[in-house]
């Protein structure tokens, strides 16, 4: 038969099956951190990754692209930190987001999740701790122990205060692997050096305990062997007995001599501590005594990194094969194996006890058996308490107990017994029972309270039958314990707890007979029955039938009470509940008509008999509900016709809902049925709807009743909105019959949809005793001749007057000629124009007149006006046309007044006479026109005249345009008359200029001659002079020499040059001569005519030594030695003699040189003159 095994081993998975490289299988590059994520490090080649395996879901491991030093996740969420050199890192996997960074001054060579929130940090001196939250930076906790410096961290555990720290380190030493410890008090601000490997911290309740205590536990192995310490840290809790310490040895086969632990993990729920080698050996010891339970190798490879393996309140690791193991106990098996393999019974009753374990039935019994009849009850009902499973906790066991005598000035047996039973748990159903019966009996109900409060009574049925006898209340928390929904509700109404019925009934899921229960509640307190058929009402669908729930209502005639719980129970208006609605409904119309009436103002119900319910209505005198429910048009128009009972607004509204010719019937049901009474609402109505019943159908509607007074009302609620010319129209007329006459100023004056014609052919046959909405409408409308006929014909001259006077004294000019259309006396038109003091146009009174020739009828007004000082354009243009048809001496008003305008005028004056035409332009710089008028009427003196003296040169550009035809005759007259007339330079320059400008060189040849060359002011004038010389070079040559020749107020060099440049030679060498510029003369010969003879000549007349010197280099050029060198002497230059030594060695001319160089050293001392003058002698 197989051996018993105490304890569960499995494989979880094998890393290296999901695709994680053996390479990446190690302490450095897997953390684990919890049960649920294993977090590697991977890199192959130059990609790093980090693979997060969820050890919910193995087969799909998240990877991603990160290149990190370390990574840890988080014990519970999928938050990851990484570290990277100093830079430490926090993220949010699933929602992609950092939470927060932190970079360290130190290296950290270890961290690690010791919470959810937080981490500790470990550098080469100090450890910190890091919270996530916030942005709180890591904190200093402690400093390292000397005694871990050189050590390489493997670990960092805390108690669950985070009060008691530890650091892990191990160390190689003289061939084996020391471990190294400090613990840290954090209360005490203290460490403790502990020589060790692996540790860990467990709370642990020992019995007898109120509390737990905080053991540490911590295991070494060193050269005398290996040891496992138990011991509470810190002071023990108030009440608590201390903690003994343990110590047991730990074996390690001699087949590995250098095996050690490298972790462990305690398990609270079972009071036991797992504990792995690095060779793969799990030892598993009992908190409690220190006792080895089991020892056994799970593991071929070390397992380097392990964790608490929550499912089973065991321990998870990896190992270097990639494996994923967990060991736990196997609780079926344990307490068996404890016993049987191990022999000590005693720690399995402890262990099973602990742990609720079976296997350890028969010592129970056994020694239950033994203390019960040895009298000690106390003890066996300790025993019994204890017992796993409850297998001493029966109704035997309770009547042994009862069978037992008592013993003098003790407790009973049985007392004693449920007091144990009540300190450590809770009693069963039979215990429950046989305890409530002694205390009821007793009469100690508040006992049974407080133990139901304290859940140490087990509730059912019988209990809460036993205690109902006696507390209803106590029975009924029996009951709703014990979930006995039938008597929790029988409870519930026997103390008139109603409302609740319901919410427990569904909490229970509970149906029982409601209307039964109903009908008993409304018997006694209707109040509370109808909250509680509200309650049953609440849900979809609801718990009892609504039209039941009615009938119990009406069974006692409470309609108010009815009529709330319905508006209730039908708040959603369904359509499978419409003959309820009309129930409702009928009930009230025919007891509380203002109730029916609110219900169906509210508009809660659409699906009750709307025709039942309408003449219900209309008998209840609710005519708006009757109305807003009756189809049959002959329905509503026996109801509509009584208006004294509806409400203006409603009505009005409700005709919005009427067809259009329903809404039509009505209202001429209305009117017919009391017209004094009905006109102001229909007016309400059609006003609202006249665009949908049509305008032009109401006020027909309004007509056949002959009431304009309607009419009126009706359409001057449109007329300010309405863009009809028939609306406005009818609303004069209207307004006309009521004797509305300023309603008919209003609209006339201020609508412009009417038809003008149609209202003033209206306004005239109606004859009013006011003509003031006749004449606003002419004036608007432009109707001002003909207003002014009517008004005169029908002797209404007063109301000419008032127009012009008061209405609009603009219109003046059109009375004014309206007047004299009718041959009215020119005394009432003056009169009438000099009352008139408003604001009107004289332009367009004198345009008025003078269309019919009657201008001067305004002579003495404009006369008059001009005396009082007015300037007004218009005023001075109406007399200047006076003066001009008259003319009364015209051309001097003309030319004296500075008011009129000018284009005015001189347009009026083209036909009359062009000549004053010319004035009236001229005097207001009318330059285009009066241009215009001279080119039509050949007054080309006049136009030559104002240009020269205007010395616009836009207006010369203008004239001077090629495409002008009349340019020629106009420039002939500038020539002629207008330049020989004017005194002024200005005048003569702005004309020259624009000749220029217009490239008019024979043009101004010719202008330039009669100014310069004929006797006039301008003739000795430099510039002119200059101009008419470069003129003609440019234009006319052969005038030049013409020109050189008569003027001598030019300047001469500038001419000249310009004439070379020209290649004018003879008249450039005219200049010179002429200036007596002698060297520029000869050059000129020299060097353009290229004559040396007429050079020789020049210079013999004028003897000058600057010539004969010009001459004599250009002789020397062309190799005339003896002339150049009889030309130099004449000059008496020596300046060239080397150039001539030159020359007349090359010809043999040493006489000539002789002369020469005699010549030149009386001038100049040099040593070369007197050598060549010997030599030449010598040649001689």
């Amino acid at each position: 038969m197989a051996q018993v095994m105490p304890i569960r081993f499995q494989e979880h998975i094998q890393l290296t099956n999901i695709g994680i490289n053996s390479a990446n299988i190690g302490f450095s590059n897997i953390t684990m951190e919890s049960d649920k994520f294993i977090c590697i490090r991977e890199k192959n080649g130059d990609q790093s990754q980090v693979v997060i395996v969820d050890m919910a879901d193995t087969q799909n491991p998240m990877r991603r692209p990160i290149s990190a030093d370390s990574a840890i996740m988080n014990p519970s969420s999928k938050v990851i930190a990484l570290k990277a050199g100093k830079t430490l890192q926090i993220f949010n996997l699933e929602m992609k987001s950092k939470i927060k960074a932190h970079v360290s001054n130190e290296d950290v060579t270890f961290w690690k999740w010791i919470s959810v929130n937080t981490i500790a940090l470990v550098t080469e001196n100090t450890v910190y701790h890091w919270p996530m939250e916030g942005d709180a930076l890591p904190q200093k906790v402690f400093d390292r122990h000397s005694t871990l410096k050189g050590c390489q961290i493997i670990n960092y555990r805390t108690d669950e205060a985070m009060k008691w720290l530890l650091l892990v380190g191990i160390s190689a030493q003289q061939s084996r692997v020391v471990g190294a410890m400090q613990l840290y008090s954090v209360d005490r601000n203290v460490s403790q050096p502990i020589e060790g490997h692996a540790a860990a911290f467990v709370p642990f309740k020992m019995e007898g305990n109120k509390s737990e205590s905080n053991i540490f536990a911590f295991s070494v192995r060193n050269q005398t062997g290996g040891k496992l310490h138990i011991i509470e840290v810190g002071a023990p809790a108030e009440g608590n007995t201390n903690f003994t310490k343990k110590t047991a040895d730990v074996f390690f086969p001699a087949e590995a001599p250098n095996d050690f632990p490298v972790a462990m993990q305690a398990s609270k729920e079972h009071g036991l501590i797992y504990m792995i080698t690095k060779y793969g050996y799990i030892h598993l010891y009992d908190i409690e005594s220190g006792k080895c339970i089991y020892m056994n190798r799970i593991s071929g490879d070390t397992i380097f990194v392990t964790a608490p393996h929550e499912a089973s309140n065991g321990i998870i690791g990896v190992n270097r094969k990639g494996q994923v193991l967990s060991v736990s106990i196997d609780e079926d098996n344990i307490v068996s194996y404890i016993t049987n393999t191990l022999k000590d019974p005693e720690l399995a009753l402890k262990v099973s006890v602990r742990c609720n374990l079976a296997g350890a039935e028969e010592l129970f019994v056994r020694r239950f058996n033994m203390l019960f009849g040895q009298g000690q009850y106390s003890e066996a009902a300790k025993v019994a308490a204890s017992a796993p499973k409850g297998i001493l906790r029966t109704p035997q066991t309770i009547q042994r107990f009862q069978q037992c005598p008592s013993q003098a000035g003790q407790a009973s047996p049985l007392l004693q017994y449920f007091s144990i039973l009540l300190e450590t748990s809770q009693l069963n159903k039979a215990e429950s029972l046989e305890l409530a019966r002694p205390v009821l009996q007793q009469g100690r109900n508040q006992l049974l309270e407080k133990w139901l409060v304290e859940g140490k009574l087990e509730c059912s049925e019988e209990l809460g039958d036993l205690i109902k006898v006696h507390d209803s209340t106590l029975a009924l928390s029996v009951y709703l314990r014990a979930n006995i929904p039938n008597k929790v509700i029988i409870c519930f109404a026997e103390t008139n707890q109603f409302q609740k019925i319901v919410l427990y009934a569904k909490k229970v899921s509970y149906t029982p007979d409601y209307i039964f229960l109903l009908r008993n509640v409304m018997r006694s307190n209707p109040e509370n029955g109808t909250s509680f058929a509200g309650m049953l009402v609440q849900d979809d669908p609801p718990l009892a039938d609504i039209e039941s729930i009615t009938n119990v209502f009406m069974e006692q005639n409470l309609i108010p009470n009815c009529t709330s719980f319905l508006l209730d129970a039908l708040k959603n208006n369904k359509p499978e509940e419409g003959h309820l609605q009309t129930r409702l409904l009928e009930m009230n119309l025919m007891s509380a008509p203002q109730v029916a009436d609110a219900i169906l103002g509210n508009q809660m119900f659409t699906h009750y008999d709307r025709a039942h319910i309408a003449q219900l209505c209309e008998q209840a005198q609710l005519l708006q509900r009757a109305l807003e429910h009756y189809t049959d048009i002959f329905d509503i128009k026996r109801a509509i016709v009584h208006t004294h009972l509806l409400k203006p607004e409603w009505l009005v509204e409700y005709f919005g809902t009427l067809s259009v010719d329903d809404s039509l019937e009505c209202l001429k049901a209305m009117l017919t049925a009391n017209l004094r009474q009905n006109l102001q609402i229909c007016v309400q109505v059609a006003g609202k709807y006249h665009e949908q019943l049509g305008t032009t159908k109401l006020i027909e509607l309004f007509e056949s009743f002959k009431s304009f007074e309607g009419l009126f009302y009706f359409l001057g609620s449109i007329v300010n909105f309405s863009q009809e010319a028939e609306v406005h129209f009818r609303y004069i007329q209207a307004a006309c019959k009521t004797g509305q006459i300023k309603e008919v100023e209003r609209i006339c004056r201020e609508s412009s949809c009417y038809d003008p014609e149609r209202v003033k052919n209206f306004l005239k046959e109606a004859k009013l005793a006011d003509q003031l909405p006749l004449i606003i409408v002419c004036d608007r409308f432009n109707f001002v001749h003909d207003l002014v006929m009517y008004l005169y014909k029908n002797n209404l001259q007063k109301y000419i007057e008032i127009y012009v006077q008061k209405v609009n004294p603009s219109r003046l000019p059109a009375v004014v000629g309206g007047l004299l259309d009718v041959d009215c006396g020119e005394d009432v038109v003056k009169n009438l124009i000099l009352t008139v003091r408003g604001a009107f146009s004289t332009d367009e009174l004198v345009e008025e007149v003078e269309k019919r020739n009657r201008l001067k009828l305004l002579m003495p007004w404009l006369e008059g006006r001009v005396h009082e000082g007015i300037n007004e354009p218009a005023t001075h243009n109406a007399l200047a046309k006076i003066y001009i048809d008259s003319n009364n001496n015209p051309e001097r008003f003309l030319k004296e007044n500075t008011f009129y305008e000018s284009e005015v005028i001189g347009k009026y004056c083209e036909k009359r006479d062009p000549h004053l035409a010319c004035v009236a332009y001229e005097r207001g710089n009318c330059d285009l026109e009066l241009i215009r008028v001279c080119n039509e009427n050949s007054l080309f003196k006049y136009a030559a005249r104002h240009l020269v003296r205007r010395r616009d040169p836009v207006m010369w550009e203008h004239v001077l345009d090629p495409e002008n035809t009349f340019r020629r005759p106009l420039i002939d007259q500038v020539v002629q008359t207008a330049l020989s007339e004017t005194q002024d330079a200005e005048d003569v320059s702005t004309t020259v200029r624009a000749f220029m400008a217009a490239d008019l060189p024979n043009e101004l040849i010719e202008l330039l001659e009669k100014i310069v060359l004929e006797n006039s002011v301008f003739s000795d004038h430099r510039n002119l002079q200059n101009l008419l010389i470069l003129t003609a070079v440019k234009a006319d040559p052969t005038r030049v020499m013409e020109y050189i020749t008569r003027l001598d107020n030019y300047d001469a060099p500038d001419i000249a040059n310009i004439a070379i440049t020209n290649e004018l030679f003879e008249e450039a060498f005219a200049i010179f001569k002429k200036f007596d510029v002698n060297t520029s003369a000869v050059q000129v010969l020299i060097e353009h005519v290229k004559n040396l003879d007429r050079a020789y000549e020049f210079a013999e007349r004028c003897n000058d030594p600057t010539v004969w010197s010009e001459l004599a280099r250009a002789q020397l050029s062309s190799g005339a030695v003896k002339e150049a060198i009889d030309s130099f002497i004449k000059a008496d230059d020596p300046s060239a003699y080397l150039d001539v030594i030159e020359a007349a060695r090359n010809n043999d001319g040493y006489e000539d040189m002789v002369r020469y160089l005699q010549m030149a050293r009386k001038k100049a001392r040099e040593a070369i003159i007197e050598t060549e003058l010997v030599f030449a002698y010598a040649k001689v």
